[in-house]
């Protein structure tokens, strides 16, 4: 007699009466975390019809399928398909910019804009979310980077321009929200009057 549940997101029979740590030596024996029905967990149990099984390696990069049962286990499954599913904009890559994206790639949000025509100076690096070896790169490549090394299952496009009223539109066509991070007030004030008179 077997049951169903899922073991690193698969479909999967194993027989009735399993266990945890039998499963453990059969898929993955190495692993240091499970996360039994997206809870971590370190002692052992019997499986029941439906249970959700995930093994991960420490210091080794989770499958996409490990990591989407990381995210579920931070937030309800109905919360993380609709944070997943997000397309969010980013106005300017400063200290609230830069900031808003990486709290976005951690929380699990499907896609990111960034917009900046600027580079990284060192009078950043007290206050933004980047690193002394990249002064000088462009500050929308730069946070890629760091959000590829946070969660490389987001997707991220940037662009290296100066936002205007004629490019706001082609820019955040996607975007279901558009983060206004600009320092200066006149720049504030066009990329609002801009969405609200195009895009809305």
């Amino acid at each position: 007699m077997t049951i169903q549940i899922k073991v690193n997101e698969k479909e999967t029979s194993v027989p009735s009466k399993s266990t945890l740590f039998y499963l453990k030596k059969q898929y993955k024996p190495n692993a240091d975390v499970i996360i039994y029905n997206g809870f971590p967990v370190n002692s052992d149990r019997f499986l029941k019809e439906g249970d959700e099984v995930v093994f991960i390696k420490k210091g080794t990069s989770p499958s996409s399928e490990e990591f989407e049962s990381m995210m579920v286990a931070r937030h309800t499954p109905g919360i993380h398909q609709k944070i997943k599913k997000s397309v969010v904009g980013i106005a300017g890559l400063g200290g609230l910019g830069s900031t808003i994206a990486i709290a976005l790639a951690r929380i699990g949000v499907g896609k990111l804009i960034l917009v900046d025509f600027d580079v990284v100076e060192p009078s950043n690096l007290n206050r933004q979310q980047y690193f002394i070896h990249q002064i000088g790169m462009s500050k929308v490549e730069a946070l890629q980077k760091n959000i590829a090394m946070i969660n490389p299952y987001v997707k991220v496009q940037t662009y290296q321009e100066k936002l205007d009223r004629n490019n706001v539109e082609r820019i955040f066509q996607e975007a279901e929200v558009v983060v206004e991070a600009f320092d200066r007030a006149e720049e504030k004030a066009m990329l609002i009057n801009a969405i609200s008179e195009k895009m809305s």
